[in-house]
């Protein structure tokens, strides 16, 4: 995926993904949000804002949660 957010990707592989990501609408949504993420740091618009601290907490608690809930359990 990598050349294919860089823009490197062969023309035969970009028209499968294309067509994968029309009809497969949980790759379209990870897709656009990984462009989206690429944007704000390329473009640095993420220092443009700043979140109070109970916000950053509540988000920093939220994702190591799910992090924790996605590792499979070791027995």
């Amino acid at each position: 995926m990598t050349d294919y957010f860089d823009g490197t990707v062969s023309e035969p592989l970009l028209a499968e993904i294309r067509l994968h990501m029309a009809e497969c609408s949980h790759c379209e949504v990870t897709v656009n949000t990984t462009q989206q993420t690429i944007h704000i740091y390329r473009n640095q618009e993420i220092y443009a804002y700043e979140l109070p601290e109970t916000l950053r907490d509540k988000m920093r608690a939220a994702i190591m949660e799910k992090c924790r809930c996605s590792k499979p359990s070791r027995k």
